[in-house]
């Protein structure tokens, strides 16, 4: 009897779990039901020991009263394990072996679309963009690469979308790629603007939501195995129509394609890299078909006669319209919009983000996000599109629609062209500003006319006087030339002078610089205020350090091998009495991590206001001590 207890306490259990997985995604959009029961319910569970919660039906209570509970939740089953070029070996194989072909295939003019699935907070997108602009060089890379980072998780690509990073992120990347790719934004680094806008990221569940069309290459990396078998075949389906004839798919360690190979060829099973095979071409994606009641036959013609009617006058309607779901795909586009802005039925169901109008004129993404975040119509005026040689203005309306449940339930885009009324604007206050200046010099010029001929009159009498100042000036001048080439020839003299000195000073800076850098021991001078001002390559290879790292520091605050706080009374003695010290013994640690003992020496520096120089030495140790 307790074995069936315990047997049907866990049905109930498993019972409870599907019903909170499906009001997830009732309430919230999110379909977890394809995820493995395992991995998930232990995620699940772990929250709500989190939360101090003990049943599934408790916790859909505490999810229904907070809301923050959500993303706490999500945060735990969306594990956001990434890093830029996280398994590094493969993504060098993706870069050698790959990429030259990948780039044969495509025509030198042709846009290479890419996708990464599941991207997390971007850094995998990023490492793409990175690839791709050395293997391409920027210009080519800014001209011909599109690539898509998509996941389910909000918050995550908000980070994404935003470019930053703190430095531990970055601290596996080579530190040339990171100065050549990132810009320090105070404590974090920013990815460079110009590459970051050909990364284009958005909102999009792989169980759910249309593929990225016409692919080059798809990276999904440790993301189908959090799926069952059922939903990794439907993912791989989606994946196969989403790429290009001989495309390439790039999976992450914990999985592979072992059961597709009529698909797919592997091109590396060591670092999963697979190709799609040619043949014909793949099914067209189709969504899920919606389920409808019947045994309304009349209800159904009716309303299927005023959607027909509705249709037609959205249609008809003068401005071009497009309309997209809260999952951001293309629910409508009126024959305006069709002719506008070269889109036909076919693009009705693909994502907006895929369509040049949702970034051209102007960019619409960022603006549908905001006007569903912030439930408000929001308004662009006279945005600029250019077709070949042709201007066109548009102002454009984002307008979210919200259904029965109170929620966004799609965005309408609406276009008005507003180019003649621009132009028309543009040329009147042209014009106007002409007659405006015109009418300033016209102004200007009756009273230069007026005072030209008073003007006139005294310039007689001035040229007349101006000529005799002239044929003096013209004397004194004589006498000037004279001067300046006496003056001329000091200068010259001096300059001579002065590069004969700068010579002998430069001659000095190198001997002495050369004995420094000649002397084996460590030779470090510290000015009056006890700060580091010349710091030889025998002090370097002593203890490491580089002097840019030491140069005007004080020198008792620099931590290496050698405990400066032992110095201090012997430099102090040094300065008082302006004589040479004894040769002191300093336990250290050299920068090889060696037990030394150091020899250190003090003499007074009087060729700099004053000053101490240390001499450093490895003393030798007693073998009999």
């Amino acid at each position: 009897m307790a074995a069936m207890g315990d047997g049907q306490t866990d049905l109930e259990t498993d019972e409870e779990l599907e019903e909170l997985l499906g009001f997830l995604r009732d309430a919230r959009g999110f379909d977890f039901t394809g995820y493995k029961r395992s991995s998930l319910g232990r995620r699940i569970r772990k929250r709500m020991s989190d939360a101090h919660v003990q049943s599934y039906s408790d916790y859909r209570d505490r999810l229904e009263t907070n809301a923050d509970e959500f993303n706490a939740l999500f945060n735990t089953i969306l594990i956001n394990v990434t890093s830029l070029f996280r398994d590094p070996d493969a993504w060098t194989f993706l870069q050698r072996e790959v990429m030259p072909e990948l780039l044969a295939q495509t025509g030198t003019d042709e846009e290479i679309r890419v996708w990464s699935a599941g991207c997390s907070s971007g850094e995998e997108a990023y490492s793409l963009a990175i690839m791709f602009a050395e293997t391409l060089g920027f210009d080519e890379t800014l001209e011909r690469v599109k690539i898509y980072g998509t996941d389910v998780d909000d918050e995550a690509l908000r980070d994404a979308r935003s470019g930053l990073y703190p430095a531990k992120v970055l601290a596996q990347l080579d530190p040339e790629l990171r100065d050549k790719y990132f810009d320090q934004s105070g404590a974090r680094f920013v990815f460079r603007p110009d590459l970051r806008r050909r990364v284009i990221f958005g909102r999009h569940d792989i169980t759910r939501d249309a593929p990225i069309s016409r692919l080059d290459l798809l990276v999904c990396r440790n993301t189908l195995m959090y799926f069952n078998v059922e939903a990794q075949t439907q993912i791989v389906d989606r994946f196969r129509f989403a790429l290009r004839e001989n495309g390439f798919l790039f999976l992450g360690k914990a999985e592979m394609l072992l059961n597709d190979t009529e698909r797919f060829d592997v091109v590396s099973m060591r670092q999963r890299v697979f190709r799609r095979r040619p043949g014909e071409a793949a099914p067209p994606y189709h969504p899920a078909p919606v389920k409808i009641r019947t045994g309304m036959s009349g209800e159904l013609h009716s309303m299927a006669r005023h959607r027909q009617l509705r249709d037609l006058i959205l249609d008809s309607t003068p401005s071009a319209a497009v309309a997209v779901d809260r999952d951001g795909l293309v629910i409508f586009v009126n024959s305006h919009a069709r002719v506008q802005f070269g889109l036909s039925p076919n693009d009705i169901g693909r994502p907006f983000q895929d369509l040049e109008i949702s970034y051209r004129p102007v960019e619409l993404r960022s603006l549908i996000e905001q006007a569903t975040h912030e439930r408000r119509t929001l308004r662009v005026n006279g945005a600029e599109r250019r077709a070949g040689d042709d201007v066109q203005y548009f102002d454009i309306l984002v307008q979210p629609l919200t259904g029965l449940d109170g929620l966004a339930a799609a965005i309408n885009i609406t276009f008005t062209d507003v180019t003649l009324a621009t132009q028309l604007k543009s040329e009147i206050k042209r014009v106007r500003e002409d007659l405006e200046t015109a009418y300033e010099e016209l102004q200007s010029t009756n009273e230069e006319l007026e005072t030209t001929n008073e003007e006139l009159q005294s310039s007689i009498e001035e040229l007349e006087t101006t000529n005799e100042e002239l044929q003096s000036t013209n004397e004194e001048l004589e006498t000037t030339n004279e001067e300046l080439q006496s003056g001329n020839e000091e200068l010259e003299t001096m300059n001579e002078e002065m590069r004969v000195r700068t010579e002998e000073l430069d001659e000095a800076r190198t001997f002495l610089e050369a004995v420094l850098t000649s002397v084996a021991a460590g030779v470090v001078v510290l000015d009056q205020d006890l700060k580091v001002k010349s710091w030889n390559r025998g002090a370097v290879d002593l203890w490491g350090l580089r002097p840019d790292e030491v140069i005007d520091q004080p020198f008792y605050t620099l931590d290496f091998g050698l405990p400066t706080e032992k110095l201090r009374q012997a430099i102090q003695m040094c300065l008082k009495t302006g004589r040479r010290g004894a040769p002191l013994p300093v336990a250290a640690m050299n920068r090889l991590g060696r037990s030394i003992t150091c020899m250190v020496q003090s003499s007074p520096f009087d060729g700099h206001n004053g000053g101490v120089v240390l001499l450093m030495e490895e003393g030798r140790t007693n073998s009999s001590g």
